[in-house]
């Protein structure tokens, strides 16, 4: 499995943007799903977005429309697009990626996100 490291996350005025970005330490090529979920303080982890190898995405209806994932395999990246960002969006954001084949999960520490009105 690969070990993930979020970053980017910081303190926006509502309406701003900002890009999240998941760097891994190998190879991304081969990974199933990833995708990027947020938890803010006493709330369940929630999934933002996702997105398959095949280059398929799923949004989170609060977020559709406003954010976009991508990977970029070339990189071992993926990244999160945030923009009209809401005082709502300002959580812990962690990444993660789902190897089914190898059968291998794996999360990142978090960046924080913080949007002010």
């Amino acid at each position: 499995q690969v070990q993930l490291v979020e970053s980017g996350g910081g303190l926006v005025q509502a309406g701003g943007s900002l890009r999240l970005s998941c760097a891994a330490s190998g190879s991304i090529f081969s990974i199933n799903v990833m995708g990027w979920y947020r938890q803010a303080p006493g709330k369940q982890r929630e999934l933002v977005a996702a997105i398959t190898s095949g280059g398929s995405t799923n949004y989170a209806d609060p977020v559709t429309g406003r954010f976009t994932i991508s990977r970029d395999n070339a990189k071992n990246t993926l990244y999160l697009q945030m923009n009209s960002l809401k005082p709502e969006d300002t959580a812990m954001y962690y990444c993660n990626a789902v190897h089914a084949v190898a059968g291998w999960t794996s999360w990142g520490q978090g960046t924080q996100l913080t949007v002010s009105s």
